[in-house]
């Protein structure tokens, strides 16, 4: 698969991410890490990831993939969004690159293997940015039976999602707000296309689960919170997880106050009122657990990030032998 068109100069366009950034030759896109080389894309951090760690599968998000396994989780330099207040903006908005740090995929796959992990996570910034390289890893994770999994804003191009059906087994998407002016001016993304791409994506056969970073007096209105519950409930399904979680001052909002846990709680129950099935809250001491949507019977005992017990049984509810959605084994 090429990343990018060339025309009959030495631009080209990338066909990575819905910026479909113009690239002159030497010149990078939104991103800063993909660039115009003698009129080809040249993915910059491919092998050199920035990040490295090994977390539950849990911290991902995701709750319905293999609960209380390992993820080796990874990610670059350079974002395609610009949200004020990530986590992650040390990594995500810098666009020097270590290249001291060299991880071939093979190894990457090797190094999960070694340490037991059950997938591979690519996180921590926008995976999309560097799709060649995480492509390559994920391709040769599948062929050792690792699953792979994307930490993702949503902002890829059809073209991408397609490939990624392929060979991606998961992904979180974060549904950052429901204001597109916000996502246009602030985040520097666009919600039509998220919301396009998370259907997408289901349509396609990855297994979804969703994250709304809830931040006080910027998207925690009611209105939004029922505007994005009705269409998770409705456009994509009352059974998708959605993962409400709670802001920490970061970044560019330092000044900003921490979302209390009554604006989770709140938007909890609009969640439930329209009638999605797994809502769980994050960056609160919270239970996490996973109750059968038939019977009410505790699937997933969870502690934090960690699982005290799994009593799912070959994908089903013991009690009611309900098909439980997600990815157990």
């Amino acid at each position: 698969m090429k990343y990018f068109k060339k025309y009959s100069d030495s631009r080209i366009t990338c066909l990575l991410c819905r910026h479909y950034c113009k690239l002159k030759d030497e010149q990078a896109g939104i991103c800063g890490v993909n660039k115009n080389i003698d009129g080809e894309l040249k993915t910059l951090v491919y092998g050199h990831p920035i990040a490295l760690n090994i977390d539950p599968v849990e911290k991902k998000p995701l709750y319905h993939v293999l609960p209380g396994t390992q993820a080796l989780s990874f990610g670059t330099v350079g974002c395609n969004f610009q949200c004020p207040f990530c986590q992650n903006w040390d990594i995500s908005q810098e666009r020097n690159i270590d290249k001291s740090i060299k991880i071939d995929p093979e190894q990457m796959v090797n190094l999960a293997l070694e340490h037991n992990c059950k997938s591979i996570a690519y996180t921590y910034n926008e995976p999309t940015i560097f799709y060649p390289y995480a492509k390559d890893i994920g391709v040769i994770g599948k062929e050792k039976g690792v699953k792979n999994l994307f930490i993702s804003n949503g902002f890829e191009t059809p073209k991408v999602i397609r490939d990624m059906a392929n060979w991606l087994d998961a992904a979180n998407i974060d549904l950052k707000s429901w204001d597109s002016n916000y996502y246009k001016k602030i985040l520097k993304g666009g919600l039509e296309s998220v919301k396009e791409n998370i259907q997408m994506m289901i349509e396609e056969g990855i297994w979804i689960e969703i994250t709304t970073l809830l931040i006080e007096g910027e998207n925690n209105s009611d209105k939004d919170i029922e505007e994005m519950a009705k269409f998770i409930s409705e456009k994509l399904g009352q059974f998708i997880p959605w993962h409400l979680s709670a802001f920490h001052a970061d970044y560019k909002m330092k000044d900003h106050k921490n979302t209390s846990l009554q604006t989770l709680q709140k938007a909890y129950k609009i969640a439930k009122k329209a009638g999605l099935h797994y809502v769980y809250l994050g960056n609160v001491s919270t239970d996490k657990d996973t109750l059968c949507p038939n019977c009410g019977n505790l699937l997933v005992d969870r502690r934090g990030f960690s699982l005290i017990k799994n009593r799912i049984e070959n994908g089903h509810c013991p009690k009611c032998n309900k098909k439980i959605e997600g990815i157990w084994s």
